[in-house]
């Protein structure tokens, strides 16, 4: 390994395990934060919180490391360019590919380690932290009462609208759904409501006492007898107090060990989701196909050519129905109705349970191939960090943080859509975990090739000098080789003065409303899909308020800018139609555009 490359390493190395540990940090105090709910109130052992912390860090990789890449590889890489040490290395021949090169090789090995990683520790992590985590619900459930929430604790759902008092034993709006046993299905039929309650318990006891004042005993078991049942029984008692028992033998007696959970599709390896994927193929198939005979017979197909005299060799054209007699006709439509709407509830039903079975084996592809697509990610980024901190040319955590965190962002949202959106069948699940990295492919390269040719990291020339011809907005080389000018007479400097002041307030006032309208439409796309309905149809009001003020404004300036053009021998305002509408809907470029235009043009009496 040469020097340069050593040196390059060594930089890059320290920068990515400085930066590695505090995004890990930040994700692990995440993690406490968003699990404090389920950790706190449980009398954990520190071990165990420290074990689920363990158990849990493997699934931030997918997160931490392809950031870390990214942040690291602009820091240094805008260190180098900052302090000119691209500009040495290229005037002794040495191009920005030699100099990525010894360090993409160790991100290529990065790359390979992370496939491997993804496929055995993170499915590891993912086993333990889910039973640990399911097995830590289960433990000593009477801390576990949630205000505002039903709280499965033993027989009981148990819901309060306040706790207080010490460890919250005093509860506030008691509501209760005893459940019901085995024989009498899954409905709850006892209710208990009280205005006030107490839990009494003792940590030598298994038994949860619950005290119950002011409050009302509802029991609507339906009878043995079924013409009983016709009559809706119910039995309502008050009482003053009343006492619950409830049994936490089985709860405080959880093993925190125990692992029960072993075939979620995050769990498992390639080998396993291959196989499964293989499994829930022929199921899948195989429900399709009995569901289709299922279907056949239901339709009594094969019962319809009975009391028929057939002849071979002939061809009917005429009503089927009409081979019968009456009765059998009537016969015939009734069963035609009747199987049709209990088919259709069937096949509602059996449509729901084939969308669930269809989600599972697309999360189970999608599980596959992110195992792939996560050390591809760690290149591609590289090659995404490294030219656009040699281009931006600032290194440290200001500017690099920023940029490194919208890309991030970017390529996360992305890969976010696209695998929700894989899971309910609207993209391939096979494709939705390179839709990301397939953006940030084409993103690095054209970097690479920028920073390569030592260009800027955007030019907009070709874009921007279309956009002054249409508003006739000299540029810098045009305005120096302009010898005529135009002045307006000095008996005008005063109005032009005035008028000026005017497009000036009508300006910025559609500039305002025209702002206010676009955040009214976001405000309506995320109170709609928020499911607030009347919210979402105030703003989307607010927002055509707002558009019909820019469209007033907007012609007010645009009659000051005529006003004012109109002293000047030479006529540069546009009255074109279509150019006015595109000025109306790209508001904010054009107001600066025709700002700038005036303040050119009348320079010299504004000042």
């Amino acid at each position: 390994m040469k020097i340069l490359d050593r040196y390059i390493l060594n930089t890059y190395l320290k920068t990515f395990i400085s930066v590695f540990l505090i995004l890990m940090l930040i994700f692990v105090l995440q993690t406490i934060w968003l699990f404090i709910k389920e950790l706190a109130g449980k009398d954990l052992d520190l071990i165990v919180v420290l074990k689920f912390l363990l158990y849990y860090s493997p699934k931030l990789i997918p997160l931490v490391l392809p950031l870390t890449i990214l942040l690291a590889s602009i820091m240094v890489f805008g260190n180098f360019a900052e302090n000119y040490e691209f500009a040495a290395m290229k005037s002794t021949g040495i191009s920005l590919q030699r100099a990525m090169a010894g360090l993409g090789i160790f991100i290529g090995i990065l790359g390979v380690t992370t496939f491997f990683f993804s496929n055995s520790v993170i499915p590891w992590g993912e086993y333990n932290s889910y039973n640990l985590r399911k097995n830590i619900q289960k433990l000593k459930p009477a801390m576990a009462i949630a205000e505002g929430q039903f709280n499965d604790v033993g027989n009981f759902n148990i819901k309060v609208e306040e706790k207080s008092g010490l460890n919250g034993k005093d509860l506030k709006g008691v509501v209760i759904h005893v459940k019901s046993s085995s024989t009498r299905g899954n409905k709850n039929y006892r209710t208990i409501v009280s205005k006030s309650g107490e839990l009494i318990g003792n940590e030598k006891s298994s038994v949860l006492k619950l005290i119950l004042h002011d409050g009302y005993f509802y029991d609507d078991t339906p009878p043995n007898n079924f013409k009983e049942r016709e009559k809706n029984p119910l039995v309502k008692s008050a009482f003053k107090k009343y006492t619950v028992n409830i049994d936490l033998s089985e709860e405080n007696s959880q093993d925190l060990d125990e692992k029960n959970v072993s075939d979620k599709y995050s769990m498992l390896n390639i080998a396993d989701l291959n196989y499964t994927i293989d499994s829930l193929t022929v199921e899948n198939k195989k429900d399709f196909d009995i569901f289709s005979e299922d279907l056949y017979n239901r339709s009594q197909v094969a019962s319809l050519d009975n009391g028929l005299r057939l002849k071979k060799d002939t061809i009917f054209n005429g009503d089927v129905l009409s081979l019968y007699e009456t009765k059998k006709k009537i016969q015939l439509i009734d069963l035609a109705l009747n199987s049709t709407n209990s088919t259709k509830q069937m096949m509602n039903t059996k449509v729901k349970f084939i969308a669930n079975k269809q989600t599972n084996y697309n999360k189970h592809i999608v599980a596959f191939h992110e195992k792939f697509a996560l050390g591809f990610a760690c290149i591609i980024l590289f090659f995404v960090g490294a030219p656009l901190g040699a281009l931006i040319r600032k290194g440290g955590i200001g500017l690099p943080m920023v940029i490194a965190i919208l890309l991030f962002l970017t390529y996360h949202f992305i890969g976010i859509f696209a695998k929700n959106s894989a899971n309910d069948g609207s993209i391939n699940p096979m494709i939705a975990p390179w839709i990301s990295t397939m953006i940030m492919f084409p993103l690095g390269v054209f970097l690479t090739k920028r920073a390569t040719a030592d260009r800027g990291l955007f030019e907009f020339d070709h874009i921007i000098e279309p956009i002054k011809k249409v508003f006739k907005i000299q540029s810098d080389t045009e305005k120096d080789s302009v010898t005529e000018e135009y002045e307006v007479k000095p008996e005008n400097k005063e109005k032009v003065k005035s008028m000026f002041k005017n497009y000036s307030f009508h300006s910025k006032t559609a500039l305002i409303f025209y702002i206010s309208g676009l955040l009214l439409i976001i405000l309506y796309l995320v109170f709609k899909n928020n499911k607030l309905p009347n919210f979402a149809s105030a703003a989307v009001q607010l927002s055509i308020i707002s558009f019909a003020m820019t469209l007033i404004y907007y012609v007010k300036s645009f009659l000051n800018t005529n006003a004012l053009y109109a002293l000047l021998e030479k006529k540069t305002n546009s009255k074109n139609p279509i150019i006015l509408l595109l000025g109306f809907v790209f508001y904010p470029l054009t107001h600066f555009l025709k700002r700038n235009k005036i303040n050119e043009d009348f320079s010299n009496t504004l000042k």
